[in-house]
């Protein structure tokens, strides 16, 4: 799957030839910096791009159906119901003229046969089943009265409220304190025990990864580096860049004062380079001749994969002299 962007009538992608599978009862995390393409991944797949500026190609098979074939008002029968997003900033997805549980019950209209009765009683359920004790307060409210963590919290409520078989989830506990990260993320593995639901999570916390995941891609400038089960990526990674993902985790038993810092930042959209390994640029110490022209995805077997070839020859440029 491909998502261009427009600028100045030329189109750069962002999503670069991205093909992934999700499986039913599995959890898929997405991780990597900010700027490499998960979340236009996660929009790309909801169907939520302006065409005007923007053009996607590829597919996206749900159940038989390429999704990006289908008309808006099929789409809307698919997107809520069947495929749930929790979007990353809640001031910007909820309406400001709607209150808390007219906004929940909107899916629970469009996509389910409960009366008025039903609607209400299954929209306080899910209010408390993310945490929010008040409910009968918070459902009357309006957006602009909650704090930011409740607002996460009513976004995840919406995405929850129909159980959906697929549930994206970028970034879901921002702005969360850890107990209710807690409760959230027990709240969506009950999800996908419940009812075998596929979860795409897009995070930045590797230690949510490594507790609840089952398999984990990493992206930087817009394709697919790494790909691998979760515990196989964490014991064993073999990109450069996943591994320096890695080795900047802080660790408690380390003695070292030092952090290890990534050298650069990922390449903007209109600058990023279309050939040659895109992580090349920041491990200048790797010869260029270590990397593909053209980095393809490497089968390295057991559901392990990985592009270019210059993980085989990587190491960290303080380690050299020990090289």
């Amino acid at each position: 799957m491909h998502t261009a962007f427009r600028i100045n009538d030329k189109y750069y992608d962002a999503v670069d030839d991205v093909s992934i599978d999700l499986y039913r009862n599995e959890i898929l995390a997405i991780v990597g910096e900010s700027g490499c393409g998960k979340s236009t991944l996660a929009t790309t797949v909801m169907g939520l791009h302006n065409m005007n500026y923007t053009k996607v190609s590829g597919e996206v098979n749900y159940k038989g159906k390429n999704l990006l074939k289908l008309k808006e008002e099929e789409y809307n029968k698919v997107r809520g119901g069947d495929v749930g997003m929790i979007f990353q900033d809640p001031l910007a997805a909820l309406n400001p003229l709607m209150r808390i549980g007219e906004q929940i019950e909107e899916a629970l209209v469009y996509h389910t046969d409960l009366d008025k009765e039903g609607r209400k009683n299954r929209t306080l359920e899910i209010l408390r089943e993310v945490g929010i004790t008040n409910a009968e307060r918070i459902y009357r409210q309006f957006p602009h009265q909650l704090s930011g963590g409740m607002r996460q919290r009513v976004i995840i409520a919406i995405a929850l409220s129909c159980k959906p078989e697929v549930l994206i989830a970028d970034e879901p506990t921002t702005a969360l304190d850890v107990t209710i990260q807690a409760q959230i993320l027990d709240l969506m593995g009950d999800l996908q025990n419940e009812i075998n639901a596929g979860i795409i999570l897009i995070t930045h916390d590797l230690g949510v990864v490594s507790q609840i995941a089952d398999r984990v891609a990493v992206m930087y400038a817009g394709q697919i580096v790494e790909l691998a089960p979760v515990i196989e990526l964490f014991e064993n990674p073999k990109h450069p860049y996943t591994r320096s993902l890695l080795n900047s985790i802080p660790q408690l038993d380390n003695d070292d004062d030092e952090l290890h810092v990534i050298q650069g930042v990922v390449p903007s959209l209109k600058n990023m380079p279309r050939k040659g390994c895109r992580f090349s640029s920041r491990i200048p110490w790797i010869p260029e001749e270590e990397h593909e022209e053209n980095p393809v995805l490497h089968d390295l077997g057991n559901g392990h994969y990985v592009r270019c070839t210059c993980w085989k020859n990587f190491y960290f440029e303080e380690d050299e002299g020990e090289k």
